[in-house]
């Protein structure tokens, strides 16, 4: 029982279903699973639970044999070209539609069987058998074994190249509105009917997000989450927006902004749109207001340095009249205070066990894109999620030192009653021998050590193009590395390698002779040839 985390009474009903036998299988199980979860709150309707689950529901072989063999029919002329290339896991996505409670186990012995009847064994499809059955030398044979390869070769080069193809834990991602049943996915009383009003907004699409900060320029690391979240949403058939983060008026610039739409380009991705999240600095001011009606929220005075650490001592302002911080915070937003005297925190303990993160501070510094109409801004921890929800994300793709802000991500939009997305997370990039960090490129470019973002020396992406590095070579190596869990710390050898596969089949080559030797002939009439 330790995959369902619902009501103890819930817990009880799945467990006499299961002592009673009424459900036998891994698939009514986790039917039954599905069913709850997306019933959290309300009384079992017990009758459509049970047709939910399969409850009673009995497919015998005979009926699996039938409905294999129809489904071979129908694929016929495509199983008699491709023979065993022909992919086992479609016929039996197939089957699990036709079948839903059919045993797994005993299909793909059916479909293995019936397969072996109408295109022959696997060991005949071998290379090896097609060179024994040319003769002659095998000659021909293996003029076919080597275009076959040759063909696989170029297949697999255009599957490297499409970095959008799903790796590793991406396999593991939710439907479109099923968000309930990510492990974690915190489910309120308003769940569902927000999950329905979010598939009618979106039409049921994969919708994704690459959110750069445009304090810097985008480096190796961030072609490979550009490429997941375009790459994962165009395998869909869904959309990726293009959102700047720039909540940090300080460290953002406008040259950061026209540099990170080029890269995006270059690397052959089209935003659905491009958004900012300055664009929702009202709608996200108002949340805030209600986060204090709410009770979640609160004008703290306790400066940065006492906020530093591990363990920082609580604030004395954290149970101030809710009346009171509503006064304080129109103050903030009106300029009454100086910057690091107020800020927004909200009532909530994060998994490093950080307590109350900040919502909002004081900035009197002009924003690139905002201008100067705003002297509160808000934090990441606080505008992140609510800009997922606002634009209907429905897979926040980040790297794992997000992991820790996942709690507070589903939290602040259950706590606003809002639509929430869920959050993932996957390892970061990183390459030895080099800096990818921004904060550390800008101190060797302020130091003088290196020229601009764009120094060769440097795996910042324009440096890459500057270097004359393709962008299919990166995604090339971005695919190479694939998306998990872990982070990657990789060699420099492997971007070289697969920049060097790139060139040699598309750079142009030339030859010259540079020093000709010159070679004159005189009185040739004279020569006698023997």
């Amino acid at each position: 029982m330790s995959r369902f985390k619902g009501s103890q009474e819930r817990s009880g009903l799945l467990v006499v279903y299961v002592c009673d036998e009424r459900i036998r299988t891994e698939q009514q199980l986790t039917a039954a699973l599905e069913y709850l979860k997306s019933h959290p709150v309300g009384e079992v309707d017990e009758e459509e639970f049970s047709r939910y689950s399969g409850v009673g529901v009995l497919v015998t072989p005979q009926q699996i044999h039938d409905q294999v063999s129809d489904l071979l029919e129908h694929h016929k002329s495509e199983l008699m070209k491709l023979k065993y290339k022909f992919p086992v896991g479609k016929l039996m996505g197939e089957m699990r539609q036709r079948l839903r409670w059919a045993d797994g186990k005993l299909v793909k012995e059916v479909i293995d069987q019936q397969l072996e009847a109408l295109i022959g064994p696997r060991s005949q499809q071998s290379p090896q058998s097609n060179i024994q059955k040319s003769g002659c030398g095998g000659k021909s044979g293996a003029k076919a074994v080597v275009k076959e390869k040759k063909a696989g070769e170029e297949e697999e080069s255009r599957s490297e190249k499409t970095a959008g193809e799903l790796f590793g834990e991406a396999a593991n991602f939710h439907k479109p509105g099923e968000n309930y049943k990510t492990e974690g996915y915190v489910v309120t009383p308003h769940t569902m009917r927000l999950l329905k009003k979010h598939l009618e907004e979106t039409g049921g699409k994969v919708v994704t997000r690459f959110p750069p900060e445009p304090n810097g320029i985008l480096h190796i690391g961030h072609a490979k989450a550009i490429n997941f979240n375009f790459g994962y949403a165009k395998a869909h058939g869904g959309i990726t927006y293009l959102r700047y983060d720039d909540t940090n008026p300080e460290k953002e610039e406008e040259r950061f902004i026209r540099g990170i739409q080029e890269m995006v380009k270059w690397l052959g991705h089209k935003p659905y749109k491009i958004n900012f999240s300055s664009d929702y600095f009202g709608q996200l001011y108002e949340w805030a207001v209600e986060l204090i009606k709410r009770g979640h929220a609160y004008v703290c005075h306790q400066t940065q340095d006492e906020l530093k650490g591990h363990n920082p001592p609580p604030s004395p302002w954290r149970e101030r009249p809710v009346e009171e911080s509503l006064l304080l915070f129109e103050d903030m937003k009106r300029g009454k205070f100086e910057e690091g005297e107020a800020t927004l925190r909200m009532k909530h303990v994060m998994e490093d066990s950080k307590q109350d993160p900040v919502a909002y501070r004081i900035k009197y510094t002009p924003h690139p894109h905002a201008g100067d109409a705003w002297c509160v801004y808000p934090t990441y921890d606080f505008t992140h999620c609510l800009c997922d929800s606002i634009e209907n994300i429905s897979h926040s793709l980040c790297t794992k030192e997000f992991q820790a802000r996942r709690s507070s991500y589903y939290w602040l939009c259950n706590a606003l009653d809002l639509y929430c997305p869920v959050q993932w997370e996957y390892g970061r990039l990183n390459l030895q021998y080099t800096v990818v960090s921004k904060r550390k490129i800008q101190k060797l470019i302020g130091g003088g050590i290196v020229a601009d973002w764009d120094d060769p020396r440097l795996y910042t992406l324009t440096a890459l193009r500057r270097r004359g590095i393709p962008p299919e070579a990166i995604h090339k190596f971005t695919a190479k590395v694939g998306v998990t869990m872990s982070q990657a710390i990789l060699h420099p050898n492997l971007l070289d390698s697969c920049v060097r596969d790139e060139l040699n089949n598309t750079a142009t080559r030339v030859m010259a002779v540079l020093d000709p030797v010159k070679v004159v002939v005189e009185n040739l009439a004279d020569v006698q040839v023997n």
